[in-house]
């Protein structure tokens, strides 16, 4: 229920309503489980997903250390939310920004960051070596020689990143007392992963933190392969991972994601991204491993309607993944 007697916070601009999300207490997907499933609530971020406090926090910083002043131009590789949050954070503090896409971003995307006026740059070939996340950070230094006065928020290898993080895992505990048991991640940058955990070293909690990486991503050593859930899993190693500050990491593949967001959309009515359906997956699969009555949390990373194309679309799944024929929501 609403608390009517609650005063509404007020803002002074839209950046500052980044953060500070709600915990959800998923109980529907995990009525049949023994223990609490918690999801944070980022796709409530302004522009809707989790990467809007580490652009703004990165944003942040860099001009209170003189990097960046009125003319600068911003520049980032992106597979969609980190250039979203861009994208607002730099309309509103009046920077050009110019992102370098690959083939995979979706049209809601493109169209978003062409609303925000945003300078869209297109690879098209994948780097022998780093995939499109390779072909993108090599025409990112490209840029970066090219247009003058530019700088780099590189969400890949800026230590604000993670740091951005360590607020995040401090809002969870808050919300939870301190007891959090288990903490399922989406992997990438591995900003959020390693922030959280920086957290935890650091309060010495008990919270055993899960890595969720795509199947066919490098993160952990895993061989290369295609992928075409966006948002989690990278062709190139993570600048961030420290592997000794996390418990385990388990994969997911493309059709986990999308019958985890499903699941999600069915039995919660809530409509987020790809990496989320992937750690719905991840922590049933996981759930033989949880004791009764732990505290599990996770991130509910963005909103789904720029996936509604894909990953929403019966059509778009039954082209792409042929074992999505026998999913029981595909036949409905």
């Amino acid at each position: 229920m609403i608390d009517l007697k609650k005063k509404p916070q007020i803002h002074a601009n839209i950046l500052e309503t980044s953060g500070n999300t709600q915990l959800l207490q998923l109980k529907k997907c995990f009525k049949n489980n023994s223990f609490n499933v918690y999801g944070k609530l980022e796709f409530l971020n302004p522009s809707g997903s989790i990467k809007d406090r580490i652009a703004i926090h990165i944003l942040e910083e860099a001009m209170n250390e003189g990097f960046i002043n009125k003319n600068t131009t911003i520049i980032e590789s992106s597979s969609g939310n980190m250039a979203l949050g861009l994208a607002q954070a730099c309309l509103y503090l009046g920077l050009k920004l110019m992102v370098v896409v690959d083939p995979k971003i979706n049209n809601h995307t493109e169209k978003l960051l062409e609303t925000y006026k945003v300078n869209i740059v297109k690879v098209n070939t994948p780097d022998p070596k780093g995939g499109f996340l390779g072909a993108r950070l090599n025409k990112v230094k490209e840029l970066l020689a090219e247009v003058p006065n530019s700088y780099w928020t590189n969400q890949y290898g800026n230590l604000n990143n993670p740091r951005t993080h360590y607020q995040t895992m401090n809002e969870i505990c808050e919300s939870l007392d301190h007891q959090v048991d288990y903490l399922f991640l989406a992997t990438s940058t591995c900003g959020t992963l390693m922030g959280c955990a920086e957290y935890i070293q650091q309060h010495q909690l008990p919270t055993k933190i899960i890595a969720v990486d795509a199947k066919g991503s490098v993160l952990f050593g895993g061989q290369p392969g295609k992928r075409l859930v966006p948002g989690h899993g990278a062709g190139v190693p993570s600048q961030f991972l420290d592997i000794s500050k996390i418990t385990d990491h388990t994969e997911v593949t493309d059709l986990d994601c999308i019958k985890g967001c499903w699941t999600l959309l069915q039995q919660e009515a809530i409509l987020c991204g790809g990496s989320t359906g992937g750690v719905i997956e991840a922590i049933h699969n996981y759930s033989p491993y949880i004791p009764e009555g732990s505290n599990c949390v996770m991130m509910l990373c963005d909103r789904g309607d720029r996936y509604l194309d894909t990953i929403y679309n019966k059509e778009w799944i039954l082209e792409n993944i042929e074992e999505a024929k026998n999913l029981d929501f595909i036949n409905e």
